[in-house]
């Protein structure tokens, strides 16, 4: 079994937002550089790979995807000892937690899904082994679940356009667990100049509004602010 230092967990939307891009060149780069391992669960890659490789207008990404996990770039968590039986119980835990905290008029809201909650329930299994890790997931609902929960039921109104009451503040549940998206692993690829192309802050405002495209949930004015880290 492979010793693990340290994980970059991966969630299906972004690996999509990534391989929708065209990408992959710069995971690999990142992967040459971080002294640990990029992971997925079985259920995102049933989300990425498996089922996509099904449906011909999904094929391709479902193939650079695969591509990935061949070369082992990316890895299933399996291959660290984690075994799918352990993410499976956390995940139903996960999801039943996240998933009652908000109701609609007609019924509880669903925060998490399957794929997102399997990595929750992976970064929770590296947590208590003293891991370091971080989750790439690219859709505000559940990032703000752990960065902004306080402004979770306002986020929820604007995009279901209903009613939504809170009905367990259960937050501190999801504090322990840090996310990124796929904006900030490309502004790190971009700055360690593992970008073929070469053309300075154009580069940078043209990648991160091509994730921004494709399903990486970040605002115009976060995408600025990004620029602004640059230090030229």
């Amino acid at each position: 079994m492979k010793q693990l230092k340290k994980a970059i967990i991966f969630d299906a939307g972004a690996l999509i937002t990534i391989s929708m891009n065209g990408l992959d060149k710069e995971i690999r780069g990142l992967k040459s550089i971080f002294d640990g391992a990029f992971l997925i669960t079985q259920q995102v890659k049933k989300e990425v790979i498996d089922k996509p490789l099904t449906i011909k207008s999904f094929e391709l990404e479902a193939l650079r995807t695969k591509k990935l996990l061949d070369d082992k770039v990316i890895e299933l968590a399996e291959t660290y000892g984690f075994d799918n039986k352990s993410i499976e119980n956390k995940s139903d835990e996960i999801m039943n937690v996240a998933n009652s905290l908000f109701m609609s008029p007609k019924e509880p809201v669903k925060l998490l899904h399957l794929g997102e909650a399997s990595c929750f329930a992976l970064s929770d299994l590296l947590n208590k082994k003293n891991i370091k890790n971080v989750i790439v997931i690219d859709e505000r609902t559940a990032r703000m679940l752990i960065e902004k929960p306080e402004n979770l039921r306002e986020l929820l109104i604007r995009k279901l356009h209903t009613n939504i009451s809170l009905v367990k503040q259960n937050f501190a549940y999801f504090k322990n667990f840090q996310v990124i998206r796929s904006a900030e692993l490309i502004y790190v690829a971009w700055k360690k100049d593992l970008v073929e192309l070469k053309d300075g802050i154009f580069l940078l405002d043209a990648l991160l509004y091509a994730v921004k495209s494709k399903g990486c949930a970040i605002s115009s004015d976060e995408i600025e602010e990004i620029k602004k880290m640059k230090n030229f």
